[in-house]
């Protein structure tokens, strides 16, 4: 931050000295000597007694000394004596970059370095020369200096920065259009995510209110959701925490020395900590963390035998994944616009057949399985519990049952130190409707226990394990069984329970 504040500072002395070079009287056209002779004249003369020049006496106690030195201080701040007038015609000679700089100087540049009618003209210029004229037109015309004022504080600075990041909504929702038949999403989500330098910052707040703001450390891009994680090793406890915020960043690449970049930040998701214990559950450990999910996506490590945190990863679903990370604002979220399909009242079992599933099993390491199951469907008789029953993987057929890729497990990784905590990972579930629309989309934490019931199936002679997911708007429910002379996992059996409910609102039905 002292080198920030320095090169600001820097940058206000050079516009300082060009508001001088604008205001110079210009020189006379008398020659040098002329103007010598003229001063020699005007000058009195010197008096025959020599004026005795007294040098103040500086104090002497410890006090007076601490003193003296504040006041030599105060005076040499020159800035403070200036009208606002004219430390905002100097601020207006400096760049986007020094301009942003100068905000961290202090509160008075604070104010002074957003002030609208600078980031006007410079979003004004800028459009001059990136954008056709009628768009230029179209932003400037009827634009006064009150109407300019009007604006929030920070709202030209804001536009200025959006437009010079290259943020084209047009552009990247043009990109999404092409769906990916295999999981039914935007197969280029991933790349306009890296193309527009899409990150994720936690927020945390203590019960205090203050607040602390972490970086993204690495992320990992799955098919269908992307894993992120944070390694900081700076964490408040978390029994101290109340609040937890997820937000979607775009920073502009700036040639500045602080670390607070310009941007704009979009809310995802958030957490309240008041009741860890009872908001969250133990889902896996080893030797040094123990692993606490926060449904529907979150894990927060925790050291084992205290309440600091080691590390945070969050798992995010692709879909409608680059419109939640930049389309809502720094304290709501982006609403998911519904799409319903039309209302069919010809077929009885409308809203009960047609479903694909895509789900796949995967950490931040590499993928354990990955499946893809189309014409799913349920009977009107089936219906239990208020749920409704999609089998992908009949235990009782042989040829559906599939093998996975290693064993499963979650790797984790800290500033310091690494581990691997076993029987867990991550899930993607993708359940598509008929008209092939996403229906209902989880990423979650999930843990394999050994199953206490009866055996997934009678074919083969090893250990048999469950996965088990739930929330308000279905289970997934999927069987394996450990084969030890393979050193392989078969999966078994895959059932998908989708809501009653969630149907019923979806499809405009009375089931």
């Amino acid at each position: 931050m002292a080198t920030g504040r320095g090169q600001a500072l820097e940058s206000f002395r050079m516009g300082l000295e060009k508001v001088q070079q604008a205001n110079r009287v210009p020189p006379s056209r008398h020659s040098n000597e002329d103007v010598k002779k003229k001063m020699q004249s005007d000058s009195p003369k010197p008096k025959s007694c020599a004026i005795s020049r007294k040098k103040p006496k500086r104090p002497t106690s410890k006090g007076s000394s601490v003193k003296y030195r504040v006041t030599l201080s105060r005076s040499q701040n020159h800035f403070d004596r200036l009208p606002p007038e004219i430390l905002l015609k100097i601020l207006s000679y400096l760049d986007a970059s020094s301009l942003f700089c100068m905000g961290y100087v202090n509160k008075q540049f604070y104010e002074l370095a957003n002030n609208n009618a600078i980031w006007y003209r410079m979003y004004s210029s800028e459009s001059a020369k990136k954008w056709k004229p009628k768009q230029v037109d179209e932003v400037t015309d009827c634009v006064n200096a009150a109407s300019i004022q009007e604006k929030p504080k920070g709202y030209w600075k804001r536009l200025y920065f959006r437009k010079m990041s290259g943020y084209n909504e047009n552009k990247w929702k043009k990109q999404l259009k092409a769906i990916n038949p295999y999981n039914g999403l935007p197969s280029q989500t991933e790349q306009v995510l890296r193309n527009l330098h899409v990150t994720w910052e936690i927020t945390v707040t203590d019960k205090r209110g203050r607040e602390s703001t972490f970086q993204q450390s690495r992320c990992y891009f799955s098919d269908s959701s992307v894993t992120v994680c944070w390694n900081n090793s700076s964490w408040p406890p978390l029994y101290h925490l109340s609040m937890l915020h997820l937000h979607g960043v775009i920073r502009l690449a700036l040639d500045c020395p602080t670390a607070n970049k310009p941007g704009w930040r979009s809310l995802i998701t958030k957490h309240d900590l008041h009741g860890v214990r009872e908001s969250s559950r133990v889902i896996g450990s080893d030797k040094l963390v123990n692993l606490l999910h926060f449904p529907p996506g979150l894990i927060i490590g925790l050291w084992r035998g205290h309440c600091s945190i080691a590390f945070v990863m969050m798992n995010l679903h692709f879909h409608k994944l680059v419109e939640r990370s930049l389309l809502g604002s720094s304290i709501c979220p982006y609403t998911l616009p519904e799409d319903r399909p039309p209302f069919d009242d010809v077929d009885p079992e409308y809203g009960l057949h047609g479903y694909t599933l895509h789900i796949s099993l995967h950490n931040t390491v590499k993928h354990i399985m990955s499946g893809h199951f189309s014409q799913l469907f349920c009977k009107a008789d089936q219906i239990r519990d208020g749920f409704i029953q999609l089998k992908a993987i009949n235990r009782n057929d042989l040829s559906q049952h599939t093998p996975l890729s290693g064993k499963i497990s979650l790797p984790w990784k800290t500033e310091g130190l690494d581990g691997n905590v076993q029987n867990c990972c991550m899930m993607s579930v993708t359940v598509l409707d008929e008209a092939q629309s996403p229906f209902w989309c989880v990423c979650s934490p999930v843990e394999m226990i050994l199953s206490k019931g009866e055996s997934s199936s009678y074919d083969y002679d090893g250990e048999n394990f469950v996965i088990k997911y739930q929330d308000p708007d279905g289970r997934v429910k999927i069987a394996l069984v450990w084969l030890a002379e393979q050193e392989q996992f078969f999966l078994t059996s895959l059932v998908v329970y989708i809501a009653k409910a969630k149907v019923n609102k979806h499809f405009g039905r009375d089931y």
